[in-house]
């Protein structure tokens, strides 16, 4: 009986191309945020529609899968409005994933993650780099067995990175290349990291570890594109200067490529260091691995087109105004997710002079303001633990919908931090009123109990 794998992420290019490659081999589950339309004529994958926000979506959507892939990456914000940065997000999102797969059993997860620079690097990591590494911990926090692939520049028909590189090469006859083109990484060829993450897939021996995946060779962003160039047949001048400035460089690669900034930074950023594999028995297992300029040149001329899926399903009515903010608060004493959310109740009146009133009955905290309900938040304890404290968005004159919203606080890495995020809230107030007012006192709120908890004075 073929094992079932649920792929997270299955959308996007490693997802795609896993699906096309290994659908005869596994049955596999492939999540979409979006609802697919049915088609008869897809038989490689199920598709199912799933909110990784929601924990409760989560577990559905992993349900019957005896493993999973994992490879998402919260670049794409799917409210009007998402306060938070993307590293707080993914921490959110891996710590859903690990808790579903628990719950259903899962038996390993792999992860694709980045190449981390070696001791001898004395620069911090990356925004993006140090998101990986903590999604890579929260993954393995509830105990299923975690083997994370790390790799720099996968290359392959359809990749974002390896697309920005075709880009350049086509549209600039002139590229001044700032210092970080000069950073020694060693880029994968997309069918060895398939065949990777397929030699990994239910091997015990693979479980709970991390490895580095690269090619055969190193090399650099600038002979990268020079290496592309010439299989373009393109004449191009490529110039190194002594400076390194992430800024400017993400605006002109994001200019001349067409890429968003979200996509951009993580590979600029990521590139000041030297992201190099160390050996490992996972490379020693693939000793005739594919070198850049034969992957390059299957990238850009390969017969097959990038894997189809089916089409999205139009919904019939999506809250358009709606609001999701995900913050991370320091949390020195490590608390538990259940003291947070008790202590924010009694903190917030203090913060505002009593001008606030926080009013609880049972499980149904009321917030005023000079009387006037502000908001309803019901507790839902069968769906909480010390981890997890959920709470429904039901009412008050700053609710519109009373049926949509949720807010919790989450204990991540180890209780050194508490996530307080509110999802799928749609505010009563006109939407231009709500973002100039609402929005940015929420987050000055947050901000101010993220001091309160790092003073130490939640005791």
């Amino acid at each position: 009986m073929r094992p079932t794998i649920v792929i997270a992420g299955a959308t996007g290019f490693i997802g795609r191309w896993f699906i096309e490659r290994y659908h005869t081999k596994y049955r596999i589950i492939a999540l979409s945020r979006d609802e697919m339309e049915p088609d008869p004529d897809y038989d490689k994958a199920e598709w199912r529609q799933v909110e990784l926000y929601s924990l409760s979506s989560t577990e559905a959507a992993l349900r019957g899968a005896d493993l999973a892939i994992y490879l998402v990456h919260s670049m794409h914000p799917s409210t009007r409005l998402h306060q938070g940065a993307f590293e707080d997000t993914d921490l959110l999102l891996a710590d859903n994933f690990a808790r579903a797969a628990r719950a259903n059993g899962l038996r390993q997860i792999i992860f694709m993650g980045g190449i981390l620079p070696g001791e001898e690097d004395d620069y911090e990591l990356s925004r993006h780099l140090r998101s990986r590494r903590e999604v890579e911990i929260t993954l393995a926090s509830a105990g299923v067995p975690v083997t994370a692939l790390r790799a720099g520049i996968i290359v392959g028909k359809g990749g974002s990175s390896f697309r920005m590189i075709r880009k350049l090469v086509e549209r600039l006859p002139v590229m001044i290349c700032p210092a970080w083109c000069t950073s020694e990484t060693q880029p994968v060829a997309l069918e060895d990291a398939l065949k990777m993450i397929d030699y990994c897939l239910d091997r015990p021996e693979a479980f709970d570890q991390a490895y580095d995946i690269g090619g055969p060779g190193q090399t650099t962003y600038m002979d990268m594109l020079k290496t592309v160039a010439e299989l373009m047949d393109k004449r191009r001048i490529i110039r190194p200067v002594g400076m390194f400035s992430p800024g400017l460089s993400k605006m002109w690669v994001s200019f001349f490529t067409d890429s968003s900034r979200a996509l951009v930074s993580p590979l600029v950023e990521s590139l000041r260091h030297t992201l190099v594999a160390s050996d490992n028995e996972l490379l020693r297992a693939f000793p005739d691995r594919i070198g850049f300029r034969k992957a390059a040149h299957r990238a850009l001329y390969g017969k097959e087109d990038f894997p189809e899926v089916p089409r999205r399903k139009k919904s019939a009515h999506r809250e358009k105004n709606t609001v999701r903010s995900v913050q991370r608060l320091p949390n020195p004493a490590g608390h538990t997710a259940t003291y947070v959310a008790r202590i924010y109740q009694r903190w917030l009146p203090i913060l505002f002079r009593t001008l606030i009133r926080v009013k609880t009955e049972g499980d149904l905290s009321t917030f005023f303001l000079w009387g006037i309900p502000l908001l309803r938040l019901q507790f839902i304890p069968s769906r909480s633990d010390d981890d997890r404290q959920l709470f429904y968005i039901i009412g008050g004159r700053l609710v519109r919908r009373k049926d949509y919203g949720w807010m919790g606080f989450r204990r991540v890495l180890n209780g050194e931090y508490i996530i307080s995020s509110i999802h799928e809230f749609v505010p009563a107030l006109p939407w231009f009123l709500y973002v100039l007012t609402q929005a940015n006192a929420h987050r000055w709120v947050m901000y101010r109990f993220g001091r309160y908890l790092e003073q130490g004075k939640a005791e």
